[in-house]
């Protein structure tokens, strides 16, 4: 179990396929399901700010609604350049909800 955890969503807050963005300590996180699996990314795209976890999400890969640059949910990397890529945090499925670790 992973330490220092906070509660961010219940399973049921997020379908598959689905992401939103939650607040931790007052920092903006991208919390997708990606077919039952929880992950979570910095929210805000390196390109222009915009935000990721209103983006469009094919398979583990989410689109920014701004101007489409793309990132893997689960490394952070982005997909056409990985020298850019967002902070990955690591998450516990639990079966009272999602949790996260912020650090």
């Amino acid at each position: 179990m992973l330490q220092g955890l906070k509660k961010v969503a219940s399973k049921s807050e997020l379908n598959p396929g689905c992401g939103k963005v939650m607040f931790v300590d007052d920092r903006p996180i991208a919390l997708f399901n990606l077919c039952g699996e929880f992950v979570a990314i910095d929210n805000k795209c390196p390109h222009r700010g915009g935000s990721l976890g209103d983006g469009e999400i094919v398979d583990d890969v989410v689109a920014c609604p701004w101007h489409g640059w793309e990132f893997n949910c689960r490394t952070g990397k982005a997909v056409e350049n990985d020298a850019f890529s967002v902070r990955t945090y690591d998450i516990e499925n639990r079966s009272d909800g999602i949790f996260i670790k912020v650090s």
